[in-house]
């Protein structure tokens, strides 16, 4: 069997029974790089000497025991918003193309605890801006299915690097769907947690109310094991939750038998293209088969999402990005005659057409007279979306929909039309206002091969019931 053929939990397996060394699966991951990277650009800044020296180290806690757990020797990939020590950062912006931290992402120094080696960061819609990653300063993203298409974004770079074996797992962020519409187009696992279940520490803010970071993985129990190991209570992140049941992996029971799951009629109504419909109501029946109790009823809201959304991620984006002005890091311009200009000029260099888009909005709709109308009639959305969810969860252990409307657009479609782009969101969005957990699982692929995602969605610190669920269904689908 191919090395790159084995799941992240199976390759460490082998790793620690001396079956394989890290090194050999280090080599092996840039040996595809090497093949596929020139046609997919996956990543923005590769570490080979730092991923081979680190193998080393990890290699030799392997033999001594000191490393024990199920990512230990695994080579990851790192979307390129989270800090990496040592490691360029650019949030695929001109803005950052220079920027190294001092420090790494607390998810990412979790992960390196638990024996990961870093090999690079991977690829993504500027400061996380977009469906598609088509909006980095570092080029588009193909998806390894078919490269005349998007793979989906903002975390394309890392769902693309899983699909393509250039990783055994990677790390995204999740603002509106960044890592589960990405996973849906790739055709892998990906999971957006409970807000605050993951320190936001060293993630570069787009909308700090939404963001979290989750996990791309080629399966359920991967996802289980990366979520386990990357979430913690830290107080450097005054967001963070303290949980005591982070043991994911215990979830990883095939069993639904009596589970409630709600299906929202609002999610399979004009817009949802059939082959999509077909492949998630499949997806329903194979539960369903299991035991699952299935039932249709009326989610509501759901119209409201995408306004209130976009209102709130561009006003909270126009004031996280105002930091970025040449002074003490990142991009400055080389000709501007004083300080104001050197701002301005920085600024409209640095930053390209879809960031400059959502901070003039977001800038817009916190102005004065426009405050009320705008932004707190999206905060007052927002808490109605999250009772809606509250409501829905009181009767139902799970809700099922699907990831996104089509599979993945061609590269270059979305662009031409933000809105169509913005409109692609639809069934993400309200999971990031209501700060619940989801996970997008393979379901089956449409007419031209490209992957279909199925969408779970839990209450608030629900992972465990995602996790078995998604797993059953990765279980019990067709193939397996």
């Amino acid at each position: 069997m191919n090395i790159l053929d084995y799941t992240a939990v199976e390759l460490s397996d082998r790793i620690k029974k001396g079956e394989i060394k890290v090194a050999e699966a280090v080599e092996a991951v840039f040996a595809r790089i090497d093949e596929q990277e020139e046609t997919l650009n996956c990543y923005i800044t590769l570490e080979k000497e730092k991923a081979l020296a680190r193998a080393g180290e990890v290699q030799k806690q392997i033999d001594e025991g000191t490393l024990t757990g199920p990512l230990a020797g695994v080579p990851f990939a790192i979307k390129d918003n989270l800090c990496t020590e040592g490691i360029r950062t650019t949030c695929a912006s001109k803005i950052l193309s220079n920027f190294v931290p001092a420090y790494s992402a607390e998810a990412v120094a979790n992960l390196e605890r638990a024996g990961a080696v870093i090999i690079g960061k991977t690829n993504m819609d500027e400061f996380a801006m977009g469906s598609t990653t088509e909006t980095s300063y570092f080029g588009d993203t193909r998806n390894p299915k078919d490269t005349e298409h998007v793979p989906g974004g903002s975390s394309g770079g890392s769902a693309a690097a899983v699909a393509a074996g250039e990783c055994f797992a990677a790390l995204g962020s999740d603002t509106g769907g960044s890592i589960r519409q990405p996973a849906s187009h790739c055709g892998v696992v990906g999971m957006k947690p409970t807000y605050g279940t993951v320190s936001r520490y060293g993630l570069v803010a787009y909308a700090s109310s939404l963001d979290q970071i989750g996990p791309l993985t080629k399966d359920v129990t991967d996802c289980a094991a990366v979520l386990e190991a990357i979430a913690s209570h830290d107080a450097k992140d005054s967001t963070s939750m303290m949980r005591e049941d982070t043991d994911f992996t215990l979830a990883l029971v095939k069993d639904v038998k009596g589970m409630r799951i709600g299906i929202p009629k609002d999610y399979f109504t004009e817009g949802l293209d059939s082959e999509v419909k077909e492949a998630v109501l499949a997806a329903a029946k194979v539960l369903e088969a299991q035991g699952a109790v299935l039932e249709e009823f009326d989610l509501s809201l759901v119209e409201y999402a995408i306004p209130a959304y976009y209102t709130i991620a561009m006003a909270e984006a126009s004031s996280n990005l105002e930091r970025f002005d040449g002074v003490k890091y990142g991009y400055r311009t080389e000709d501007a005659k004083d300080l104001h200009a050197m701002y301005k000029k920085s600024r409209s260099e640095g930053f390209g057409a879809e960031v400059k888009r959502r901070i003039m909005l977001g800038s817009f709709v916190l102005s004065s007279g426009y405050y009320d109308a705008y932004y707190l009639k999206a905060l007052k959305a927002k808490a109605l979306i999250k009772k809606a969810f509250d409501h829905a969860f009181a009767k139902y252990d799970l809700i099922l929909g699907p990831v996104a409307p089509t599979t993945a657009p061609k590269l270059g479609e979305s662009l031409s039309d933000p809105l169509k782009m913005y409109l692609s969101d639809i069934y993400t969005i309200a999971v990031n206002l209501a700060g619940l957990p989801a996970i997008s699982v393979p379901c089956g692929e449409d007419k031209k091969g490209l992957p279909i995602g199925l969408q779970l969605i839990g209450d608030c610190f629900a992972e465990k019931k995602l996790i078995q669920a998604a797993y059953t269904y990765e279980q019990c689908k067709e193939g397996n």
